[in-house]
């Protein structure tokens, strides 16, 4: 009902169809409502100038079915149910439709009208509602925060302001039947009928809270500095009926006219448990692409935090180390986690058959600054969600603190090693910044040591976006990295290849632009963190991975010059020019042809060297033969092949002397990527590698 109050209109096709529409520039508005609402087609787009610059809008649409049947689950099963459970209000398990429930709030209307009259009598006093009953070009509204309660003698001389208010609601009623009044009254209606017959408990509470975060994603807004979450109408009577809604569940507000517009606003205290409200029980906060982010509830996480409250208590000796309780607490409401000192980092974690509790959990750690989804364990019905050191050093401050505590008594009764501990309580004590907005790409080796970096979820949006980021920073799908879609509740994944890596590396470092470096950079940095992570022996195969791609392409052949010393002999080495191909032998075979001008010991000459693919294990080769006409003969050639060689990558190859007197040069492919580290042959060597297998 919240969504509907807000972004999302009924309107009418040009068919003449009644459908939902919604126009919104904000990826995570549609995120969120493409969840309940499905949308089905895109039906206008365009361009709006905002303090923020040009925004794209996208004006989306779905069919009336699709609020029809939510509402129809609702009244069977879920909240309409619950209310249609109290006398007078029974008829409202019979709801169907929109148009239903449009009828039934219109033949309930004065339990509407009489419940918000009582709430604004409590918060109003006769002056204050007065200037907001007088048309504007009237006296200027001095709001006052409510909570104050009238002085009874003004109550009593105010009786025809009072009489204007009922007037003004049950004119409402009669504008029911039309959508955009219904869309913005049956929210607020609903509520103060559910406080009215059901009182304000934990269960009230979370129907308010998942209702009014629709209406503050639409028309809301949340500040942290300000301490403020404000809500807008262009009708007062909507806003009033608001005003009462908060008072009925113990929030205290200002209903405070601006310009042509009226705003309620909450602040202080009531906004942090307004805002409480608006992260526990309203949309979950997207993690991944900024886009995603819903600003306002991130806003609100700020908001509420201030209230945060972190324990320890239990610490007790494990097999690998130590144990203890933890518990994050906030408005009454705690959740009490178990946290272990292992071997190689800190776990925290929380499991539970009640997957709404893991959920609360989940989101009391994004309240303490840690990001962690919620999971299933294997095929049982068990829910979990669980963090790591880094992710808890990138938490709140009272987090962290409560756990450099355990940390430090851990060490004091010996469970734990103090070199390790060590580690642990710097990040813990200066805090580490992850990089946020990028999914959380798993890390390890495979069987065969080769670098896996993979992302996995059910949810094809987080596939898609994780995709999309890689895109937008400069990797190409297939080339640097794979994707698989989620199928029948199974994992898709984003799956980032080594040359991905590398690319995005040298990306860091030779993008186009800054903003290119930055992203790429950022990427690269928690894709470090992450390795950290995992193990040493993955952090350094991913730290070689990384130093490759930057230095990829970042020297130049033309014009270097080096001394080295091959067999007890010194080299100089001066290369002149450089290049290479890619070239198609019999047999459909593709070679890699490495070309190279140079000056050893002031002998000129043109090197070459090609790479093929060994055929059993698609290992890369290069392959030269020293020549018998030059200037010493063979071994004097393959002595300055060496030297080169030696000299571009900083190892010697192989040399083999043949039987009928042939000597060849081989190089593997270390050699190769160095010498992916000059320009001029960087690209060829690239595309090689990508065509013949990485």
């Amino acid at each position: 009902m919240g969504l509907i109050d807000s972004d999302v209109a009924i309107v009418r096709n040009r068919k003449g169809e009644r459908v939902l529409m919604m126009p919104t520039s904000h990826m995570w508005q549609l995120a969120e409502t493409h969840a309940l609402f499905n949308w089905s087609r895109v039906v206008g787009l365009r361009m709006t100038l905002t303090l923020e610059g040009p925004k794209l809008v996208v004006m989306v649409e779905a069919p009336l079915d699709k609020l029809d049947e939510a509402i129809r689950i609702s009244a069977e099963r879920e909240w309409l149910k619950m209310l249609s459970d109290k006398e007078g209000l029974e008829d409202l398990m019979y709801v169907k439709s929109w148009d239903d429930l449009k009828r039934w709030v219109a033949g309930h209307w004065g339990i509407v009208v009489d419940a918000a009259v009582r709430q604004l009598r409590e918060v109003l006093t006769v002056e204050e509602l007065e200037r907001l009953l007088t048309p504007e070009g009237g006296d200027a509204l001095e709001g006052r925060k409510g909570g104050q309660v009238a002085p009874r003698d003004k109550q009593k001389d105010g009786k025809n302001v009072w009489e204007k208010l009922k007037h003004r609601l049950n004119a409402l009623m009669d504008m029911l039947n039309e959508d955009k009044i219904a869309r913005e009254v049956v929210a607020p209606a609903l509520l103060l009928m559910q406080a009215e017959r059901l009182g304000v408990d934990e269960t009230t509470l979370k129907y308010f809270g998942a209702v009014i975060s629709g209406a503050i994603g639409g028309d809301g807004h949340v500040s942290a500095a300000m301490k403020e979450v404000v809500l807008t109408s262009g009708e007062r009577e909507i806003a009033l009926l608001w005003g009462a809604v908060l008072a009925a569940y113990g929030i205290e507000a200002e209903v405070r006219r601006v310009r042509s517009t009226f705003q309620v606003i909450v602040s202080g205290g009531d906004a942090a448990r307004l805002a409480r409200l608006y992260f526990r029980y309203g949309p979950p906060l997207l993690e991944g692409d900024d886009r995603l982010k819903n600003h306002k509830l991130a806003e609100a996480v700020r908001l509420e935090a201030e209230g945060l409250s972190v324990s320890w208590e239990g610490l007790r000796q494990t097999k690998n180390g130590a144990a203890a309780d933890l518990t994050i607490s906030e408005g009454g409401v705690a959740v009490k986690y178990n946290i272990y000192l292992r071997e190689a980092d800190i776990l925290l974690e929380f499991h539970s058959t009640d997957r709404g509790r893991v959920e609360l959990a989940s989101r009391f750690l994004r309240l303490a600054g840690v990001g962690a989804e919620v999971k299933k364990e294997g095929g049982r019905d068990v829910w979990y969600v669980k963090a790591t050191t880094d992710r808890l050093a990138a938490g709140h401050e009272k987090l962290r603190k409560a756990l450099a505590e355990v940390v430090r008594e851990a060490v004091a009764r010996g469970w734990v090693d103090a070199d390790k501990a060590e580690r642990w309580l710097e990040k813990l004590e200066k805090g580490l910044t992850l990089k946020e907005g990028w999914p959380k790409y798993e890390i390890g080796l495979s069987g065969s040591g080769a670098l896996v970096v993979r992302f996995g979820s059910t949810s094809p949006n987080s596939i898609q976006q994780a995709a999309q980021q890689l895109r937008e920073m400069g990797l190409e799908e297939g080339r640097h990295f794979t994707v698989k879609k989620p199928e029948e509740g199974r994992d898709g994944y984003v799956s980032i290849l080594r040359r991905g890596l590398e690319r995005a590396a040298w990306l860091s470092v030779h993008g186009k632009d800054e903003q290119q470096r930055r992203l790429a950079a950022k990427f690269v940095e928690y894709i470090l963190q992450r390795a950290e992570k995992a193990g040493e022996e993955v952090y350094e195969k991913v730290g070689e991975i990384i130093e490759e791609g930057k230095a990829r392409g970042s020297l130049t052949l033309r014009g270097l010059e080096k001394k080295v010393e091959v067999n007890g002999e010194t080299y100089v080495v001066k290369v002149i020019d450089g290049s290479a191909e890619i070239e198609e032998s019999w047999g459909d075979k593709l070679l890699l042809r490495i070309r190279i001008t140079a000056e050893v010991n002031s002998v000129q000459r043109d090197y070459e060297m090609t790479y093929s693919r060994r055929k059993t294990d698609n290992a890369a080769l290069g392959f030269a033969v020293a020549r018998a006409d030059a200037p010493g003969g063979r071994e004097a050639d393959a002595e300055r092949y060496s030297a080169l060689i030696k000299a571009l990558t900083g190892k010697e190859p192989k040399v083999y002397r043949k039987s009928d007197g042939k000597i060849e040069i081989v190089c593997g492919r270390g050699h190769l990527d160095d010498f992916a580290r000059y320009a001029e042959l960087a690209d060829a060597i690239e595309e090689w590698l990508e065509k013949t297998g990485q």
